[in-house]
């Protein structure tokens, strides 16, 4: 079927669908033809994560057609199946000489005056690399091309390897990738699955480079093969896979840059968030995304903030992705003593299964459980009264715990609550403080399931006075997946400096990457033509790391400017060096993402008893037990103005109001301001 003809099918379907798939929930997001939207959520099925997709589907929609759904969804697939360490049996094809690259890495330690500090465990094994004598120079010039015994040597060895799949990365491919496509083009021939550093980071730095290309080798028939499955079992559906900067791309060939998937889940809320709060007129935003398992935290500061330098475990990938910080501090983070008996929270996680002590299954204490021993969970309200929570069992689990602790039940949930928080406080601000910026110059976004509790409490802390809480904050990932725009990229290393005549040098360079992006671009329902965005790696001469900024008039003054943010002092009469270009395609879907923020929310079921009463709670604080009025959401839009402390119960989402707060509703939206004192 040509593009055409697809375009033509995706305009008929019904339903568009945002999808995240977390290591607790998966939540479901759903615009129909006539713009409403429905939210729902469920426990994930972390053994196969499409049965609960699959799942979730029926029980959002009834009756379906496949061929009426265009989905975009967040996997944690990739992700898992790295620190799992269940990726696929890899092997690594690289220059002779250059085998160890991969476990001699860069000399940064992870910390410096720790003797004892472990490294992570290895991607692949030495036995599974292979040196092949062929040589490309750094201006491109071939100096040496593989024979043919090479090649047949570098395919007998991926057979007696096993091998599912095969990264490739030569020593200067980025300048001429010849030797790699050679490479490349015996191996597919011969029945394995190539992963070329040329085609994922064209790119100078040979760890980055290679640590990026064998992650993607490693997750590459992993992921392929679970978005092959997800599109048999969701037949003539359209399926897009939301990607670490932001967007989405076709699921088809998904597997080819498996890499990019990473932060799939978290950077949907992160664009979720900045269009919302673009909207509302908040430019500065931090947004704060707890979930079941981890929080993700993200700063905006007028625009996306974009690294190069994301590590997994300690391996770099050199691609760019949404500036995302995670902590392993979720609702479902564990509470533990340690070997000196102090109190612990995470980063280990219950997940779905078992899940915490609350859900019946679980036996050890976690962030949810605590937050129901205090009084800050309602147990009748728990995903709209859908599911049962045991607080008898929190009741005994809490008293064994404390007795191990040495402290009452009561000080053992108030230290479960208060160390996490201490830890997403401080990821809040190494996204903040530790980049140049005041987060008290900003607005706090807080939303997942589990945010609500806890976001109030840590702006307070932060000196932040203004928190929005989104109206669909349980689900509000897939709802910014709902709406992504589909986004395609491309980069190419050269070393230029601002002394040469470089603009006609730099045109031909950005033209000659467009042209392959815009042979790749699918086309959309939307039919609008996409639009270029340029950027630049740029450093000092004599300078070892680059800051990315904007290409267009002006671009050396914002470099000086970013500079002196950053690292405190800029240099203006030093010579400029530019390492590399970038350029990123980007394409409207079906639905603009700034829509997102004034659709009809529906429900898709009857949710909890929405009394109009106030009811009244006891909820236990670090100065004691407090009574505070318990308003579900659907009344206290209709009240308006409410004074803390206050505890507003949502479907997917409890928002705890502390004293000293107040809030209002601004398009549907609650807005938190603290009393000025």
């Amino acid at each position: 079927m040509d593009e055409g003809k697809r375009a033509t099918k995706a305009q008929k379907h019904t339903f568009i669908l945002g999808i995240d798939t977390g290591g607790t929930f998966t939540d479901l997001v759903c615009m129909d033809s006539s713009g409403n939207m429905r939210r729902w959520k469920l426990l994930s099925t972390p053994k196969d994560p499409s049965l609960a997709i699959l799942r979730g589907l029926q029980e959002l929609l009834g009756s379906f057609r496949p061929d009426e759904l265009e989905i975009v969804h967040g996997t944690t697939v990739g992700t898992n199946a790295f620190l799992e360490r269940k990726g696929a049996k890899t092997c690594l094809i690289t220059t002779r000489g250059f085998e160890d690259v991969i476990f001699i890495g860069r000399q940064n330690r992870p910390s410096l005056y720790d003797f004892m500090v472990e490294k992570p465990a290895p991607i692949i094994d030495r036995q599974q690399i292979y040196g092949v004598l062929e040589r490309t120079l750094h201006n491109g010039q071939i100096q040496e091309k593989p024979s043919i015994e090479e090649l047949e040597k570098v395919v007998d060895f991926c057979r007696r390897n096993g091998a599912e799949s095969v990264a490739i990365c030569l020593l200067h491919a980025y300048a001429n990738p010849e030797n790699e496509n050679k490479l490349s083009a015996i191996l597919e021939k011969n029945g394995f699955r190539p992963y070329p550093s040329s085609e994922i980071l064209p790119e100078f730095r040979e760890f980055e480079r290679t640590s990026t290309t064998v992650i993607n080798a490693y997750l590459g028939p992993v992921v392929g093969d679970y978005v092959n499955h997800l599109q048999e079992a969701l037949p003539g559906s359209r399926i897009y896979i939301q990607q670490s900067n932001g967007g989405c791309r076709p699921a088809t060939g998904i597997g080819r840059y498996a890499v990019t998937t990473l932060l799939s889940g978290p950077a949907g809320g992160v664009a979720a968030s900045f269009h919302l709060g673009r909207s509302l007129g908040f430019d500065n935003i931090i947004t704060f995304d707890m979930g079941g398992t981890s929080t993700d935290v993200s700063l905006c500061a007028q625009d996306f903030s974009y690294t190069r330098e994301y590590k997994i475990e300690g391996f770099p990938v050199g691609l760019p992705m949404i500036d995302i910080h995670t902590v392993g501090a979720g609702g479902g983070s564990i509470a533990w003593i340690d070997k000196g008996g102090f109190l612990r929270v995470g980063p280990e996680s219950a997940g779905a299964d078992p899940g915490p002590v609350c859900y019946g299954k679980g036996d050890r204490l976690t962030v949810t459980d605590a937050n129901l021993f205090l009084g800050r969970l309602r147990p009748e309200a728990f995903l709209g009264g859908r599911m049962r929570l045991y607080k008898d069992r929190v009741l005994e689990c809490m008293e064994r715990f404390a007795k191990r602790a040495g402290m009452s039940p009561e000080e053992a949930a108030l230290g479960i609550v208060k160390i996490v928080n201490a830890n997403m406080i401080q990821a809040i601000r190494s996204v903040s403080l530790e980049r140049g910026f005041d987060p008290r110059e900003f607005v706090l976004v807080g939303f997942g399931g589990a945010a609500g509790l806890h976001c109030l409490e840590l702006a307070g802390e932060l000196g932040i006075d203004t928190v929005l809480v989104p109206d669909m904050a349980g689900v509000f990932s897939a709802t910014g997946m709902a709406g992504a725009d589909l986004i395609l990229e491309a980069s190419s290393s050269l070393f230029l400096t601002t002394g040469e005549d470089i603009r006609d040098v730099l045109e031909r360079y950005f033209f000659e990457i467009e042209s392959k992006l815009r042979v790749s671009a699918p086309v959309t329902p939307t039919g609008q033509g996409p639009t270029i965005e340029r950027f630049m790696d740029a450093r000092y001469q004599g300078q070892s790391f680059e800051i990315t900024v904007p290409f267009g008039n002006g671009w050396e003054r914002d470099f000086h400017l970013i500079h002196e943010r950053l690292y405190g002092y800029c240099m203006p009469e030093l010579t400029i060096e530019i390492t590399a270009i970038r350029s990123r395609l980007r394409l409207r879907r079906s639905v603009q993402p700034r829509a997102i923020s004034s659709v009809n929310i529906t429900e898709a079921l009857p949710s909890a008893p929405n009394a109009r009463e106030e009811q009244k709670a006891e909820i236990l604080f670090e100065d004691g037990i407090k009574q505070l009025s318990v308003i579900y959401k659907k009344w206290a839009r209709e009240k308006g103005c409410l004074s803390g402390p206050a505890l507003i119960i949502d479907d997917f989402t409890t928002i705890l109001i502390p004293e000293g707060w107040k809030t209002n509703w601004i398009s549907g939206h609650l807005l938190a301001k603290k009393n000025e004192s």
